[in-house]
């Protein structure tokens, strides 16, 4: 992209950098699970046995 207008190369390099960052960051934490998804589910479940609790 030599020879377009600054802003155009600019956006060119920018994109592929970004692609490039977001490439990494996902094999990096590929199949990571997180630390409060055992919270989620239970806070989940004591809100739903309130609510039925209450039909």
């Amino acid at each position: 992209m030599v020879g377009a207008d600054f802003g155009v190369n600019l956006a060119f390099y920018l994109t592929i950098i970004s692609t490039l960052i977001c490439v990494v960051y996902g094999a990096i934490n590929w199949n990571k699970g997180s630390n409060d998804s055992g919270k989620g589910v239970k806070n989940w479940a004591k809100t739903e046995d309130k609510i039925d609790e209450g039909l």
